[in-house]
């Protein structure tokens, strides 16, 4: 694990002189900018993980039709889901893909923030907008980093609200729906707890990768929305 410690300091080294080019010699600058580029990274499991959450939800129905038919028989349910996700061209895994991407990348920059002081020369080059990227309980960037969760599981929530409509009109429970009015309430709260409790430059990098993800979030229904019309049309 060591050598990707190394790799990862060697790009905030580089991008630290890259923020000095642009006349703010910072850190945590270079972190934000790592974040955006991670960002951009992995985009198209981002497009992937929203265009089958859509699905998913869009198909709500039908799998509760399954599961009320195949109630007592799982085997014959799983593979008449298998067939339905086949048909729909929906991949019930593929919102995971961008977290599991990420999470390699949070352990190696926690543990290089953990020992950056041995890395850096000045230990005021960790000092960005009057706090330490390499200390702990940041209290402002944690109630940040909570509450940008919030807006962004909220822009979700209402991005995939109107699919849900035949759902309520059946009054039949929504697992899906029921799913996310709990991560509306529990990521917060979660994501600020972690935020608390890590190094403050891991803290901005969660709050800069929210900030982020509702960008790339509003960009990619407003295209999914115009792709579906142009298939209508």
């Amino acid at each position: 694990m060591s050598i990707f410690i190394e790799w990862m300091t060697i790009l905030l080294k580089w991008l630290y002189e890259l923020s000095s080019l642009l006349g703010y010699a910072s850190y945590g600058l270079a972190i934000i900018f790592l974040t955006i580029i991670i960002k951009m990274l992995i985009y198209p499991l981002t497009w992937k993980q929203m265009k089958s959450m859509r699905q998913t939800v869009a198909i709500q129905p039908k799998i509760q039709e399954l599961q009320k038919k195949y109630k007592n028989n799982p085997e014959k349910l799983n593979k008449e889901m298998v067939e339905l996700y086949q048909k729909h061209n929906v991949n019930p895994m593929g919102g995971c893909l961008p977290i599991l991407v990420q999470l390699p990348i949070f352990y190696v920059l926690y543990r290089t923030l953990f020992n950056f002081s041995n890395y850096i020369g000045d230990p005021s080059q960790a000092i960005f907008l009057g706090f330490d990227i390499t200390q702990n309980h940041n209290i402002v960037l944690a109630i940040l980093a909570g509450a940008t969760t919030f807006i962004q599981v909220k822009v979700s929530t209402a991005m995939n609200a109107p699919l849900t409509q035949n759902n309520k009109k059946s009054n039949q429970p929504d697992p899906a729906q029921t799913t996310q009015k709990t991560m509306l309430y529990i990521m917060p709260l979660f994501m600020a707890y972690i935020s608390y409790t890590v190094p403050s430059g891991l803290a901005l990098y969660f709050f800069t990768m929210n900030i982020v993800t509702i960008i790339q979030q509003i960009y990619i229904n407003r295209k999914l929305d115009k792709d579906k019309e142009v298939q209508a049309a």
